[in-house]
């Protein structure tokens, strides 16, 4: 049986998928949360800190993710 596979960073279309905001407003969010976290541009987000910033359970980030 073949596994589903699972990433391991947030991108700005799962951020639109999960809020129900735009792209932009998804990239945006990122952005913010990588100046918080002080994250270089360059630098991806990963799902648990996505969740710790968010406030959202990581089963529901990942069902919006993966389902």
């Amino acid at each position: 049986m073949k596994q589903k596979q699972v990433r391991a960073c947030v991108y700005p279309k799962d951020v639109q998928n999960i809020t129900g905001k735009t792209y932009r407003q998804g990239r945006l969010y990122l952005n913010k949360i990588k100046k918080d976290l002080n994250k270089e541009p360059h630098q991806l987000i990963s799902i648990e800190e996505f969740c710790k910033y968010s406030g959202l359970q990581m089963e529901h980030i990942l069902r919006c993710i993966v389902g």
